[in-house]
């Protein structure tokens, strides 16, 4: 049996992914410690090959950095796009460009996910919100969702900045708005990373590479486990189990 060392940064929607690796994983017999972390500390762990796979990467621009320590990417799990966000519709905006000049009912302060912090920096600049007198009020990523999930609940007039896949998107009518100029960034793949020894040595089963290889999720599924998680009080392994069986509503 093969012992592995899985490792995912700490975010609900990278715990669910490694979940669901995981579950491919001990199907073929493989003995596997989990470890999560903040980015940098996994990082670390890379460079001193203490993770044989980081669950997971998102490719080609977000991660494109964790590549340089010894690993090589698998896989093509899903998508994912960053968005600002609306959760009034009934305001008359539906791109970022409109923001500064159309934007006047929304609330100048925009609750911002660390994880998007440099991100909508560059739309503030880019969109000139600065010059209109937005600001970003950023928050640790769980704090962060926690505020955005309560004013999208009470339909505030805010912009939302979030990744997709997240919980938030499944039961709301969040309303994403064109960046004409892309400053949320290109469209990433969540892909696994293994350590390029295992392979080089052949030490992993190849029948199990190949399923690792041809694993589909989607952003909705990723999106439907990381609601079962915030809102139904499932854990991560619980809410893949409860894909796989079949018992998870997509939508």
């Amino acid at each position: 049996m093969s012992v592995l060392t899985l490792a995912c940064p700490e975010s609900t929607v990278h715990e669910t992914t490694a979940a669901v690796v995981m579950r491919v994983l001990e199907a073929n017999d493989c003995d596997v410690r989990q470890i999560t972390g903040s980015r940098d500390d996994l990082i670390q762990r890379l460079m001193q090959e203490e993770i044989d796979l980081f669950v997971s990467a998102w490719l080609p621009d977000i991660d494109a950095d964790m590549l340089a320590y010894g690993v090589t990417p698998l896989g093509d799990l899903f998508k994912v796009n960053a968005y600002c966000c609306l959760c009034n519709e009934t305001l008359p905006l539906s791109s970022l460009a409109d923001i500064a000049s159309k934007g006047e009912n929304l609330s100048r302060n925009i609750t911002t996910p660390l994880s998007l912090q440099k991100t909508m920096e560059k739309v503030l600049h880019r969109y000139e919100l600065d010059k209109a007198g937005f600001t970003l009020h950023v928050l640790p990523d769980s704090e962060a969702l926690t505020e955005l999930s309560a004013m999208s609940a009470e339909n505030q007039p805010v912009l939302i900045p979030l990744f997709y896949p997240c919980y938030l998107f499944y039961r709301t009518t969040l309303k994403p708005l064109s960046d004409p100029l892309t400053a949320m960034g290109k469209e990433q793949t969540a892909r696994i990373l293994i350590r390029k020894n295992l392979l080089e040595q052949q030490q992993l089963d190849q029948d199990m590479l190949d399923e690792l290889e041809e694993l589909m999720l989607s952003a909705k599924i990723i999106t439907a486990m990381d609601y079962a998680i915030h809102k139904e009080g499932l854990t991560a392994h619980e809410a893949a189990e409860a894909w796989q069986r079949g018992k998870l509503l997509i939508r």
